[in-house]
């Protein structure tokens, strides 16, 4: 049975994941190399539980409680030694998480899971240097964490079946929509599917098919409008499949078939314009600006979850 969670990074997935814990209940220990790290964590966490009381999600009771839940710390052993369950989220270098496994299978209790938020590589990888990869499993979270329901969850060919099961009622209890994977395939399902929209938005835009925002609002006001309840393949089954038979049939041979990243994004990056982190990227912001910017992002998706919640529930 799982009481006790650890997170292992708290940076900006780490922190979110954290969050999510405290919120559903179980005590966490959030780890990292540095205090300076923590403290951002902490002030993070802090400020989303606010604008989730602002938004009457939660009480500020709630708040304090999932506050008093947390405890971090800068000692591995201290942070997993009564961990029944582990969420490693440090960053995708396959050396450092080979090392930390290598301690976490010295510092943890021998039944705990272990699972990894990766997003880059096959558990395979992940577990090729571990002696107990039966107690291994990814869960793939999505930015921001503790607000995006959807995790992906990969077994290795060794996991053990209550592994997965147990972590499979984990992600429900803390309120997420877990997907089991039957295969392991790069990029999951949600990332491959990204990317091959994103793939085609900044194909029509170097086309000059229309402006970045236009390509936009052609994604927010339309298909991403209905996948919100209605995903892909049920649109297909809604629409005809006869009817999705010809549309692809005519779309496929003119669709972009790049098989690296789109020019735009190269050229951008070689100048250093990476979008918010830098203050400009397709589309140009100031401090302030991204600021208000990522607050009204997590406002509308605090927004969209109550609704989806109180219709499907």
């Amino acid at each position: 049975m799982i009481t006790k969670v650890a997170v292992i990074g708290s940076g900006v997935m780490g922190h979110g994941i954290a969050q999510l814990y405290a919120l559903a209940g179980y005590p966490v220990a959030m780890y990292d190399v540095e205090e300076k790290y923590l403290q951002k964590a902490w002030k993070a966490i802090a400020d989303h539980l606010s604008l989730l009381v602002q938004e009457g999600i939660i009480t500020e009771a709630s708040k304090q409680q999932a506050l008093n839940r947390i405890t971090s710390t800068t000692d591995l052993a201290i942070a997993v030694q009564e961990a029944d369950f582990i969420t490693e989220a440090i960053p995708e270098v396959i050396e450092m998480k080979w090392e930390l496994y290598e301690k976490l299978e010295r510092l943890a209790k021998p039944n705990t899971i272990i699972a990894s938020n990766t997003s880059t590589f096959p558990i395979a990888r992940l577990a090729e240097k571990m002696a107990t990869p039966h107690r291994m499993i990814i869960t793939h979270f999505f930015n921001p964490a503790q607000l995006v329901p959807l995790v992906e969850i990969v077994r290795h060919e060794q996991t053990a079946g209550d592994v997965v099961e147990a972590t499979i009622e984990l992600m429900k209890a803390i309120g997420k929509s877990p997907v089991l994977l039957k295969k392991d395939v790069p990029g999951f399902i949600a990332n491959r599917l990204q990317a091959a929209l994103a793939r085609e938005a900044f194909f029509l835009m170097e086309q000059g098919v229309a402006e970045a925002a236009d390509i936009d609002l052609a994604v927010t006001a339309g298909p991403g409008f209905r996948w919100s309840f209605i995903g892909p393949i049920e649109t297909a089954d809604f629409g005809g499949l006869d009817t999705w038979k010809r549309v692809i049939d005519n779309l496929a041979p003119v669709l972009d078939k790049s098989e690296r990243a789109p020019d735009v994004i190269e050229r951008c990056v070689d100048k250093g314009d990476l979008g918010t982190k830098t203050g400009k990227g397709i589309y140009a912001y100031d401090e302030q600006s991204v600021v208000q910017k990522l607050r009204e992002r997590d406002e509308f998706f605090i927004r969209l979850a109550a609704m989806k919640k109180r219709t499907e529930g």
